[in-house]
């Protein structure tokens, strides 16, 4: 497994890198294969690109383009926003995890043997974040005793700004559920290196709280 120190680099070089096209030439997957479109709506992915193409357009917003796909097919509601989110993400109009103002959003998950208290104890903790999280300065940007806390997030070299991450605490049946947001990435290519990132991270602090909670 590569370490948080390649992980890291490899989403900050993933930053600036345009998104490689799909197989088929899209800019990302859709959520449905093409034989289940096709199944459901009796069109391939490819027709419905260019039926939209030539109907409302690409410069046409997400309710513009459902509601012309439910007026001119008779598929229902579900299903027109279903081909919409579809056509956005194969014409790279809005892509996986991208947010109204075009940034990214990722989150990551993982449950912890530990109490609530115990782990956000240890992720709130100015010193045991810094240990944590030694290529990045987290600073604090929401009140202290917030349920979700949020933080400001940089490169601890060069001080660039790295978007947002908020941390969420809640109770689990082994323990607790910890997820990691991380806000206003600035491109697509840079989702999934950040989402590994983030599952790595999130089992190197696992390991430092079994080690906390271990008998000495």
């Amino acid at each position: 497994m590569a370490s948080l120190a390649e992980l890291y680099r490899a989403a900050r070089t993933a930053e600036d890198a345009e998104p490689a096209p799909t197989a088929e030439g899209w800019a990302a997957e859709p959520e449905h294969s093409d034989a289940a479109i096709l199944k459901a709506t009796g069109l391939t992915w490819d027709a419905w690109v260019a039926r939209i193409d030539s109907g409302p357009g690409r410069s046409a917003s997400h309710t513009e383009i459902a509601a012309w796909v439910g007026a001119n097919s008779d598929i229902g509601g579900w299903w027109s926003q279903g081909v919409t989110v579809g056509y956005e993400r194969i014409t790279g109009m809005r892509l996986p995890g991208q947010m109204p103002d075009g940034t990214f959003t990722v989150s990551r998950s993982r449950t912890f043997p530990a109490s609530p208290d115990a782990v956000r104890a240890l992720l709130e903790d100015d010193a045991a974040r810094g240990q944590a999280l030694p290529h990045v300065t987290a600073t604090r940007s929401s009140k202290p005793g917030v349920k979700a806390p949020r933080f400001a997030l940089a490169d601890a070299s060069d001080g660039a700004s790295l978007g947002t991450l908020q941390l969420a605490f809640d109770p689990a049946a082994k323990g607790t559920k910890v997820t990691v947001t991380h806000e206003k990435l600035p491109s697509f290519a840079a989702t999934g290196p950040w989402k590994d990132f983030w599952a790595a991270w999130l089992a190197a602090v696992e390991e430092t709280v079994a080690d906390q909670a271990s008998p000495k």
